[in-house]
């Protein structure tokens, strides 16, 4: 506040306690109502001082009340009689104890209506509370926006060409090189150096993939990286494939490889006893782990009798099975378990398949046995198809006749009944029998596990020598489970054993069977309108499934995949449990899902470009909420590598919800991966908010 300055003149003019005098008589009416002006703004705003700042006068000294137009070289003495001095002090002292008065009543009065008030106004207030600070982070974003203008947060730079099918940390020669060795050098080891957020560009010639199911048959060449001589050399039953011309690989049924699975799975059902394999799911088969998996056509045929394969393969960085796998949309993941256990729940997979899948199952004391073992669940079956097994072959090597008793004698002393043997391929079923391994002779097998070392759910514990899942309450032979797909509701006695109960589920139930219905409206105007065509392609038929590959970051009770295939949706879900989170990963595998646990400070054990859609509901929060070693950037980092590049609306979605801050926060930082995103209300009275994101396509310009 600007104020008057008036000079002090020479004989000059006083204040006296009684009023105004003037001393010469040259003075004029005018130059005493200005002095007024003076004193009595001078007296309003040290009021509105006191009134602005009621604390103040406590950490004040005494002297800077006394301020006076002397000290700027202007009035002197403006106030020289004590009796004026005096009163205004004590008006000043009395405004003061006043505003503290007040401000202790109004604190009292605070705290008890705070005490005494009900819940559902608690609720109110909460929600006013919540909707403040909604408003108060919109507003800040508006003002950081027009603050920065044009400069907005820094954009991530592109990786380098190397990266183009790259796993962060599992580099197998950097890891050598770090020390780790006899199968730790397949692992996840992300502690070398500092992490590097950068923007992995697809190939040059990267093109859409196929839509499903076409997909499923034909991929385009560009989009992988493997060459054709690695295409002709592959002879194994799994990996035969015919290459159509320069630009695509055929897997359809016309080639050998196709008829010759179509063979093979329906011998594995007649050496289980059934008539083909479509009896699988009456036999209580739904979920399968296929360990080096080929090129996933095993799953790909059987995903049509309603089997759900999941595809595990060491890292490659040239003809890699689970890239090829997953670009035609089933279920991979890079996956070793040659010196850790993997990261799913004991008693997780109805079947185990490994035909010529390159693990040495005799090797170091039978521990990679122990651990197929525990991940299948009682009754289940373990279908092994290797030279090995051969037996005429076997006795012409004496070597190969020693590592196919083993692995029989081995078996045998896991509880495993050899059920048929038949050429190169033999199926055994585990026991349902929990008594079976008390009732082995002493020192014939491994023991069981403790009940403190059975840990149900491991994340990447060392391998154990002892039989895990015994102690599990889990333990329920796959013929006494419902069969698919009444196993995906289970009842309230088997949710009773992952502390459930059946209102839990039916809520979720109805709470997700809406958000599919809201996303798919959200997203059909840009997905399904105007769709355009692929190479090859009819105009589809209604649903326009464009999206095949989804991950949820945040699965919970696999609410989401249960709405999904609910509404029709051709998709398939890897569910993803962090493992800073509540862990119901037991349930959603036993629900007849897949998914895996996962630390999302770490990057997922996948190549660029495999997923069309990332969700995360409650993520940013469970994420953002801890002492995290990794950033909010570290986590959207690594959500665009995975994501598919948007071409024609059809992929590389993001889909995140979560309450009105946290997605405020993400959309800040959404400029940075280059991503088009915007916030969606959910419902006016919602705390929850949508961020949907798409990620665009950047080429790398062909050099």
């Amino acid at each position: 506040m600007s104020r008057p300055l008036h000079r002090g003149v020479s004989g000059g003019g006083r204040f006296s306690g009684n009023g105004h005098e003037f001393c010469d008589g040259s003075q004029t009416k005018h130059k005493t109502e200005k002095e007024d002006v003076v004193k009595n703004r001078l007296s309003s705003d040290h009021t509105y001082l006191s009134i602005r700042f009621p604390f103040q006068f406590l950490f004040q000294d005494n002297s800077s009340s006394q301020h006076s137009l002397a000290e700027n070289g202007f009035v002197s003495d403006a106030f020289s009689t004590g009796t004026l001095r005096s009163r205004h002090r004590l008006i000043l002292l009395l405004l003061k104890f006043s505003l503290v008065v007040i401000v202790i009543l109004a604190l009292a009065g605070s705290f008890w209506w705070t005490i005494s008030i009900t819940s559902s106004s608690r609720g109110q207030i909460i929600g006013g509370y919540r909707r403040l600070q909604e408003q108060l982070v919109s507003d800040l974003q508006d003002i950081g926006e027009l603050s920065i203008g044009s400069a907005r947060l820094k954009e991530l730079g592109y990786c380098s060409p190397e990266s183009e099918n790259f796993v962060p940390c599992s580099n197998v020669m950097e890891n050598l090189a770090s020390g780790f060795y006899e199968g730790e050098e397949y692992y996840h080891h992300c502690g070398h150096g500092l992490r590097q957020n950068c923007l992995v560009l697809p190939p040059v010639n990267y093109k859409l993939p196929l839509r499903w199911p076409t997909g499923r048959d034909v991929i385009w060449f560009a989009n992988v990286k493997i060459t054709a001589q690695e295409v002709l050399a592959s002879g194994s039953l799994t990996k035969r494939m015919m290459m159509l011309d320069e630009e695509q690989i055929s897997f359809r049924s016309a080639s050998l490889m196709f008829d010759g699975v179509e063979d093979y799975s329906h011998q594995i059902a007649e050496m289980i006893g059934l008539r083909n394999e479509s009896n699988f799911i009456h036999a209580g088969v739904r979920t399968i782990l296929d360990i080096g998996c080929g090129y996933g056509s095993f799953g790909a045929h059987l995903f049509s009798k309603e089997l759900l394969t999941m595809c595990i393969a060491d890292y490659e960085a040239s003809g890699s099975q689970v890239q090829l796998t997953l670009e035609r949309g089933l279920p991979a993941m890079i996956g070793s378990f040659t010196s850790k256990q993997l990261p799913y729940p004991s008693l997780s997979f109805d079947m185990i398949h490994c035909a010529r899948c390159g693990t040495d199952w005799d090797q170091k004391d039978g521990i990679l046995l122990i651990e197929a073992d525990r991940v299948l669940r009682p009754g289940g079956y373990f279908v092994w198809t290797s030279p090995l097994t051969n037996a005429q072959r076997s006795l012409r090597n004496k070597e190969n006749q020693k590592k196919w008793n083993f692995v029989r004698n081995f078996a045998q002393n896991l509880c495993w009944d050899m059920l048929s043997q038949q050429d190169e391929t033999v199926v055994w079923k585990k026991t349902t029998k929990i008594d079976c391994y008390a009732s082995r002779k002493p020192g014939s097998g491994p023991s069981t596990c403790s009940k403190g070392n059975d840990v149900e759910s491991p994340y990447y514990r060392p391998l154990q020598v002892c039989i895990g899942g015994t102690e599990s309450r889990r333990w329920i032979p796959i013929e006494e489970r419902a069969t698919w797909p009444s196993r995906a509701k289970p009842n309230s006695k088997e949710l009773a054993i992952y502390g459930l109960n059946s209102e839990d589920l039916a809520e979720d139930a109805v709470s997700w069977s809406s958000a599919v219905r809201n996303y798919w409206s959200l997203l059909s105007p840009l997905i399904f309108s105007d769709h355009p065509k692929r190479p090859g392609d009819e105009d589809p038929s209604p649903p326009y499934n464009m999206l095949r590959n989804v991950i949820d970051m945040n699965a919970r009770f696999g609410g989401f995949n249960s709405a999904l295939l609910e509404a029709g949706k051709s998709v398939w879900i890897m569910n993803v449990v962090p493992a800073n989170g509540p862990n119901y990963l037991p349930l959603i595998l036993d629900r007849g899902f897949v998914g895996v646990l996962h630390d999302w400070c770490e990057p997922f054990p996948t190549y660029p470009r495999t997923y069309d859609l990332v969700h995360g509901e409650g993520l940013l929060s469970l994420e953002i909420g801890q002492q995290r070693r990794c950033t909010l950037i570290d986590l959207f980092s690594e959500i665009d590598r995975l994501l598919r590049p948007e071409m024609g609306f059809v992929q590389g979605w993001v889909i995140l919800r979560d309450t009105v801050f946290h997605i405020e926060s993400a959309r800040a930082l959404t400029t940075q991966l280059k991503w088009d995103a915007r916030v969606v209300e959910i419902e006016s009275n919602s705390d929850e908010k949508l961020l949907v994101c798409q990620k665009p396509v950047f080429k790398r310009v062909a050099s």
